[in-house]
């Protein structure tokens, strides 16, 4: 005879259900900020070092990194290791690898360059399975990551984020924000500077640019979600937490890895000048 179905980790168990829940959202529900890694490099080991070092959760970047489909599945596995929450970037905003990400076991999708209500609400509606939403029953590794009543459970758990980057998502902002079943915007910084007239890059500080991601962020709260704050160092994460940012993406991999190895080279070439 079976034995009884366990639930994994951090499992809701009222009524009946066992699924896992999204520790982001119990963070975001209890008012405080939550951290976020970055994975650019399509690397099993690489994703499971990330996801021991603390961050509430983190993303596999489809749309800048190295990692394609095929690589989400093994990254997602190495990942759930932990208790950190996993996170998809798609490339587009493409209902079919929305759904393939959900599947495979993301717990959260980030969707770039969304411009207008109705891109944000094709995005919410590819995370949510009927009759919310369009997404397609065959959670193939989801269920087993989520729990027995992931289907049952899903559309509760699963966070969806529209990024805000370019002229036409400022401009739409205030009905992006409003769009039903959308959990955050998230600010990409480089192409908001684009789109802002300014050249790219991280933690910009340019106040033209601070107040555009301010309006983005005053914006979200007016609608009653989240705003997430893509950042490049500790220092500007901070800041971002004080501005009043629900989440802050730390560091990446690939950042991480080019800082270390220059530090270490720096400090030898001082050593022995």
């Amino acid at each position: 005879m079976a034995g009884p179905t366990r639930a994994p980790p951090g499992s809701i168990f009222i009524g009946g259900i066992q699924m896992r829940r999204n520790r982001v959202k119990e963070i975001w529900k209890s008012g405080r900020c939550a951290t976020l890694g970055w994975l650019g490099i399509s690397h099993g080991l690489t994703a499971e070092v990330m996801a021991r070092q603390g961050f509430d959760a983190l993303c596999i970047d489809l749309q800048h990194g190295t990692s394609e489909m095929k690589d989400v599945g093994p990254l997602l596995q190495a990942i759930s290791q932990t208790e950190t929450v996993p996170f998809v970037r798609v490339a587009w905003n493409e209902p079919a690898a929305i759904m393939k990400a959900l599947d495979l076991g993301a717990y959260g999708v980030i969707v770039p360059l969304v411009n207008d209500a109705a891109e944000a609400a094709a995005a919410v509606a590819a995370c949510r399975y009927p009759p919310v939403g369009i997404r397609s029953n065959g959670p193939v590794r989801a269920i087993h990551y989520g729990g027995a009543d992931y289907v049952a459970n899903a559309n509760d758990e699963i966070l969806v984020m529209a990024m805000i980057e370019t002229k036409d998502g400022l401009t739409n902002l205030d009905a992006i924000c409003a769009t039903p079943g959308l959990d955050a915007v998230y600010i990409g910084p480089a192409d908001l500077s684009f789109a802002l007239g300014l050249p790219p890059r991280g933690d910009n500080p340019d106040p033209v640019h601070i107040a555009a991601c301010d309006r983005i962020r005053d914006a979200a709260h007016r609608a009653g979600i989240k705003c997430v704050m893509h950042c490049a160092s500790a220092a500007f994460a901070a800041g971002a937490v004080k501005r009043g940012f629900d989440m802050v993406m730390l560091t990446s991999d690939l950042a991480s890895m080019i800082a270390g190895v220059r530090m270490q080279l720096d400090e030898l070439k001082a050593r022995t000048a």
